[in-house]
């Protein structure tokens, strides 16, 4: 059976201007999961120290409503179940995984250029013919996450996409993250030289795949992100 690991931020502090918390955001974190499960894959969570906490702005109904709430909210739900045993990057052995999918919140943008765990468990998975995916402000994990088989940046000449700088406009938090001194995934795409590709609209579901990599840009293409996965792996098998 083949098996995907989903990467959670570990950061779980204050960002938004109203005092809110960010961490993982839940329907990029749930849906992936859910879709992973109904294809048969078995599915493990993973943060740089083991531990998380959610993006309280998430949790309102505009981004989790409906069946999603449902998952959530139950303590028995497989998701819910999966979460309780998120390991520590040092507790996972990558040659146990096909896929390697960063999830998102802002908090990504916080500790996954420092997860220096959770980009070697990727460029790992990556080495083996793997794949690797983000979504959202997931593609954070990119900030210094090498190729092992080059020694260069892995999105380095590659195409990828992520949250828009145009959308962290809109949600009032760009001024938030300069302050913070922390980098845009279109910042980050330009640092490594990827091409960044943008959809029609910050909002819009658009994920895309440049070989083994696939991202996505926001929490309304987290499934299409990860059916990507799927059919890059099935393609090159």
């Amino acid at each position: 059976m083949s098996k995907v690991l989903i990467a959670l931020t570990s950061y779980n502090d204050k960002f938004y201007s109203d005092g809110s918390k960010t961490g993982v955001f839940v329907v990029e974190a749930l849906h992936p999961f859910n879709y992973y499960k109904s294809e048969g894959y078995e599915v493990d969570f993973v943060s740089e120290n083991g531990k998380f906490g959610f993006d309280e702005h998430s949790l309102i109904p505009d981004f989790l409503s409906g069946q999603d709430k449902v998952d959530f909210e139950d303590k028995n739900s497989a998701f819910n179940k999966a979460l309780a045993k998120t390991k520590s990057a040092s507790e996972v052995d990558s040659s146990e995984y096909q896929i390697f999918f960063a999830s998102a919140g802002h908090g990504t943008l916080f500790d996954y250029p420092k997860a220096k765990g959770l980009q070697k468990i990727a460029s790992q998975i990556y080495a083996k013919n793997g794949v690797v995916a983000a979504v959202c402000h997931g593609p954070a994990i990119f900030d210094g996450l090498v190729d092992s088989a080059t020694g260069k940046p892995l999105i380095e000449g590659k195409v990828i996409t992520g949250f828009t700088d145009v959308g962290e406009e809109i949600l009032g938090v760009a001024s938030i993250m300069k302050d913070a001194k922390v980098a845009s995934v279109e910042d980050v795409a330009k640092k490594y030289n990827a091409k960044y590709i943008a959809p029609i609209g910050p909002w819009d579901d658009f994920s895309i795949a440049d070989g083994r990599l696939v991202t996505g840009v926001n929490p309304a293409s987290a499934t299409s992100t990860a059916k990507r996965t799927v059919q890059v792996l099935k393609a090159g098998n």
